[in-house]
C-alpha cells in the first residue's frame, strides 16, 4: 500500500510539472532582426562589359623632308597643337637661293622664247613672197617648240624648289598631342634618316578597342541592325569609380579569334576633356538595350538555393517568406529581376542567416555600421549572403 501511494504521488507531481507549474517555461522563438529595402523600378541599361585599350585615331611621326639646320623649335613637350601650327623651322637660305636662280633661268628662257616666237611670226608672211625659205620657217618653228619646252622645264624646277622651300617650315599635319622632343636647335636634319623629330598623336576623337565573347556577337549585330543610331559605349576607370566618356560602336572585326573565342570591337569617343589617353586600359560598357520599367534590388537581397535564386520578402503580418526569382542581369551591386518581385515590395538585404520560412522579423533601420558590416548569426546551415 505504501508503494502504491508513493507511485500515485509521483505521477501527480509529473503531471503538475508538465502542465507548466513548478518549473521555468520554454522561451518563445525570438523575432529575427533584419534590414530591408524597397524594390525599385525604372529604366535599366542592359550591358555587356569588357576591358578595352585606348588607341589613337591617328599617330604621325614628324620627319624632315629637306636637309638643313634647325633654327627654331616652336613647341613644348606634350603640347596640344592644332593642324597647321608651326613646329620646327629649318634654315631656308639655301633653298631661297635655289628659287631665285630658278626664277632667273625661267625669265631668260622665256625671253628667248618670246624672241623666237616673234621671228616665226615675221617669217610666215614672207614665205609666199620667197624672201624666206620653207626650211627657215620649219627650223624656226622647231626652235620655238624647243624654247617653250625649256621654259616649261624651268617652271617645273621653280615649282619644285618652292615646294622644298615650304618644307623648311614643318607644321602639324593633324591636331593632337605631341610627344617628347627628340632634337635641339642647331642639329642638321636629313630626310634620309629614320629618326623622327617628334610623334604627334590625335586624341580627339579617339578610339577604344575591346573584345567580346563570340556568344554575344549575334545579339550585338541584331541590336545594331535594329537601332536607328549606333549602340552606346561607355568608358570607365578600371575600378568603375568614374565614367570617362561616352561614345558609339563604330566597327566589328571581320573574324573571331579562335584562340580566345572573342571578336574585337571598336568604339569612337569625342574625348572632349582628354580623359582617354592612348595606351591606357579602361572598363567598357556596351549598352545593347534599355529595360523600361525594370525591377531592381540590391545584389545583397539575392540568395541562391537548390532551386535557384530567391529573395526573402516581408509579409503584411511581419513574417519572412521565400520568393523565387528570375535574374536577367546582375552588375555593380544591382540585380535586374525579370520575374518574382514587384515595385514597392520590401526584401531583406541583411540578416538572412537568421531567417526561416514564416519566421517573425523585426525590421531595423540601416546604420553606417550595418551598411558595412552585415548582420550575423551563429546558426549554421542558413541560406544567405552575409560573410
Amino acid at each position: 500500500m505504501i508503494a502504491l501511494g508513493a507511485a500515485i504521488v509521483l505521477v501527480a507531481i509529473l503531471a503538475w510539472v508538465r502542465s507548466g507549474h513548478g518549473g521555468p517555461k520554454e522561451p518563445e522563438s525570438a523575432a529575427v532582426p533584419v534590414i530591408t529595402t524597397a524594390v525599385a523600378s525604372g529604366d535599366v541599361p542592359i550591358e555587356l562589359q569588357a576591358l578595352g585599350e585606348v588607341m589613337a585615331m591617328n599617330t604621325v611621326t614628324i620627319r624632315p623632308q629637306v636637309r638643313g639646320q634647325v633654327t627654331a623649335i616652336k613647341y613644348r613637350d606634350g603640347q596640344y597643337v592644332k593642324q597647321g601650327d608651326v613646329l620646327v623651322e629649318i634654315d631656308p637660305r639655301p633653298l631661297q637661293a635655289a628659287v631665285a636662280q630658278d626664277k632667273a633661268t625661267l625669265a631668260r628662257d622665256r625671253a628667248n622664247l618670246d624672241s623666237a616666237q616673234a621671228d616665226l611670226e615675221r617669217y610666215i608672211p614672207l614665205l609666199p613672197e620667197g624672201v624666206v625659205s620653207g626650211q627657215q620657217v620649219s627650223d624656226q618653228r622647231a626652235l620655238v617648240a624647243q624654247l617653250r619646252a625649256t621654259a616649261a622645264l624651268d617652271q617645273a624646277a621653280l615649282d619644285r624648289d618652292r615646294v622644298q622651300l615650304g618644307f623648311t617650315t614643318i607644321s602639324a599635319p593633324i591636331s593632337g598631342v605631341l610627344g617628347l622632343e627628340l632634337i635641339d636647335v642647331g642639329n642638321v636634319l636629313d630626310p634620309t634618316s629614320s629618326a623622327g623629330l617628334v610623334v604627334l598623336t590625335q586624341i580627339q576623337p579617339i578610339t577604344v578597342q575591346f573584345p567580346m565573347p563570340e556568344d554575344s556577337l549575334a545579339e550585338i549585330q541584331s541590336r545594331q541592325a535594329a537601332s536607328p543610331s549606333a549602340l552606346t559605349v561607355q568608358a570607365w576607370l578600371t575600378d568603375g569609380s568614374r565614367q570617362l566618356d561616352q561614345g558609339v560602336l563604330s566597327a566589328i572585326s571581320n573574324e573571331v579569334d579562335p584562340a580566345t573565342g572573342t571578336v574585337m570591337l571598336k568604339a569612337v569617343f569625342p574625348n572632349p576633356h582628354r580623359s582617354l589617353w592612348p595606351g591606357s586600359s579602361v572598363a567598357v560598357r556596351l549598352i545593347v538595350d534599355i529595360q523600361h520599367g525594370g525591377v531592381t534590388v540590391p545584389a545583397s537581397a539575392i540568395n541562391q538555393g537548390p532551386d535557384g535564386a530567391f529573395a526573402w520578402t516581408i509579409t503584411s503580418n511581419g513574417t519572412a517568406g521565400i520568393r523565387p526569382l528570375v535574374i536577367r542581369q546582375q552588375l555593380r551591386g544591382q540585380a535586374l529581376v525579370s520575374s518574382g518581385l514587384s515595385a514597392g515590395e520590401h526584401v531583406v538585404i541583411d540578416g538572412q542567416y537568421g531567417l526561416t520560412q514564416g519566421a517573425q522579423v523585426i525590421v531595423q533601420q540601416p546604420s553606417r555600421q550595418a551598411a558595412t558590416t552585415p548582420l550575423r548569426t551563429n546558426q549554421p546551415g542558413r541560406l544567405g549572403i552575409a560573410p
